[in-house]
């Protein structure tokens, strides 16, 4: 089960590596040594002159390979529209999730804002509760030594996470060191599992959008809930899950089922990177990206979707297994898998109309549980049972979740010009200007004389024109009751974000 630990793209084990079924296996490969030398591009003192390199949106180094081209933008109008509605489940998360989940679901499809992905991903996994439910529990492991077993090997892995992210780029670094704060909590956490090398790209993924705390209870939840016992000793889960991936194949695409039934090649061969890392070392980023907004949704389903559509389209038709005669071509098949398959607008309508479910898994699940006690007797690691997706979660752990206020993200002092078209009263101002003028019999003029206080072009407030007031309410009426109470506080219609600071983890 060897596993090569490239920057970002897949490295699918040879055919004929070892399957010892020890994590310690999960080593890196024949290109093991070059990765090495490019990731160790130095100390803090050469990271302070790394704004000079050009960095893409996702915090990837222009030109490598975690890097991506040219990419469809959301509109952004779309994007603040988006915004503005996740900020309202938050408001009211309990709420939607209990009556409304289909669109959370529909929502999470479509893509979570990049200002607002790593709150979403805390609230969908329930790490935000776990959070809530143990204060202070992730600085006591902080602070707590390490087992040395585990620290030796967890600092040889740090530098082989994403080394050319703009978080991991330097040895020694920020993103380095809290990444040995959260694998290092989590041996402590749960000593009895301890570490896997699979776990380190999983928590560098949260860690580039969440600061080490909230990546730590949702690398918690990933490990105890999405994806249980994917860590423990003897990889069962994923021998099992890879069984499962096999029997689902055999539906969605008899071909590519028949073909690696007649070549033996073993599950474990193909997808055990691909669901230990959750695809994040195998697909372009932007559909990582996307995928983990639906998997922290809809669960483990979405794991084993994604899996099905790379063979369907990698293996799924007699022109395509022309290249693949024996098993070694069929796995470099697997490796180098086509750039149509994985980019983002295509697999994302692939997995979301794969017909798929999570009743189809768990049915699939006890075929071949009893298959394994059959052949191999009782597993030796009792994981807890796999809770599918966001909805599960809650029902099983129902807990307060704090009330998000969405705040200004432009704050202006006083003396400021106001930058906007035309400032308006208070709308309970017009209201009561409204019904005077109704009682009186009289035109609403006072009303137009405080609109007309309007901000021009340049920014700069008009004074308000001369009008002569005819009734007594319009002359409790200043200028100061044309201008809105909170306008020195006035959102920004070119951002939605939180108060919270991480939200600043794009």
């Amino acid at each position: 089960m060897a596993k090569s630990s490239g920057e970002n793209g897949p490295r699918a084990p040879a055919a004929g590596g070892s399957l010892s079924g020890t994590r310690e296996s999960l080593a890196q490969g024949p290109d093991a040594t070059t990765t090495d030398e490019l990731s160790s591009l130095g100390s803090d003192s050469e990271a302070n002159g790394f704004a000079e390199r050009r960095i893409d949106k996702f915090g990837f180094i222009v030109g490598s390979q975690g890097a991506e081209g040219a990419l469809e933008e959301v509109p952004l109008e779309v994007l603040r529209q988006r915004e503005s509605k996740w900020l309202d489940m938050f408001n009211n998360w309990d709420k939607w999730m209990a009556k409304k989940h289909k669109k959370i679901r529909l929502r999470c499809q479509k893509g979570i804002p990049p200002s607002l992905r790593g709150r979403a991903w805390q609230y969908l996994s329930g790490g935000r509760v776990k959070l809530d439910q143990n204060p202070g529990k992730f600085d006591e492991l902080d602070l707590s030594p390490g087992d040395p077993k585990w620290l030796d090997v967890i600092e040889r892995d740090l530098h082989r996470q994403f080394p050319f992210h703009e978080m991991f780029v330097s040895r020694g670094g920020h993103g380095q060191q809290d990444l040995l704060r959260v694998l290092k909590a989590y041996t402590l956490y749960r000593p009895e599992e301890g570490y896997c090398q699979a776990q380190a790209p999983i928590a560098a993924v949260l860690l580039m959008h969440m600061p080490a705390e909230q990546a730590f209870w949702c690398l918690v939840q990933i490990c105890e809930k999405y994806l249980p016992g994917y860590y423990s000793e003897k990889l069962e889960a994923i021998q099992l899950d890879g069984e499962i991936l096999f029997s689902l194949l055999q539906k969605v695409s008899p071909v590519a089922y028949k073909h690696l039934s007649r070549q033996k090649i073993d599950p474990l061969l193909y997808m055990t990177e691909w669901f230990m890392c959750a695809f994040a070392r195998t697909l372009p980023w932007s559909s990582v990206l996307r995928v983990w907004d639906m998997f922290f949704c809809e669960g483990v389903k979405i794991i084993f979707r994604v899996g099905l559509v790379l063979l369907k389209h990698a293996l799924g038709s007699p022109e395509k297994l022309k290249a693949c005669q024996g098993q070694y071509e069929t796995i470099e098949q697997l490796r180098s898998l086509s750039p149509k398959i994985m980019q983002e607008a295509f697999l994302v309508q692939e997995v979301v109309e794969l017909p798929v479910t999570e009743r189809q898994i768990e049915r699939e699940h006890l075929i071949q549980l009893q298959r394994w006690q059959e052949t191999r007797g009782e597993l030796q690691y009792r994981s807890p049972p796999r809770l599918h997706g966001a909805k599960a979660i809650l029902e099983a752990e129902p807990g307060p979740r704090p009330t998000l206020q969405p705040s200004p993200s432009i704050c202006l002092p006083p003396d400021a010009p106001v930058p906007s078209s035309q400032a308006r009263p208070p709308k309970q101002v017009q209201k009561e200007q409204r019904k005077q003028s109704k009682a009186s019999g009289k035109p609403d003029k006072a009303l137009a004389s405080s609109q007309n206080t309007v901000v021009n072009a340049a920014g700069d407030a008009s004074p308000p024109q001369e009008v002569t007031p005819k009734d007594p309410v319009s002359q409790k009426l200043t200028p100061q009751d044309s201008v809105p109470q909170d306008s020195v506080y006035r959102r920004s219609q070119e951002s939605l974000t939180s108060q919270e600071s991480e939200d600043t983890y794009l």
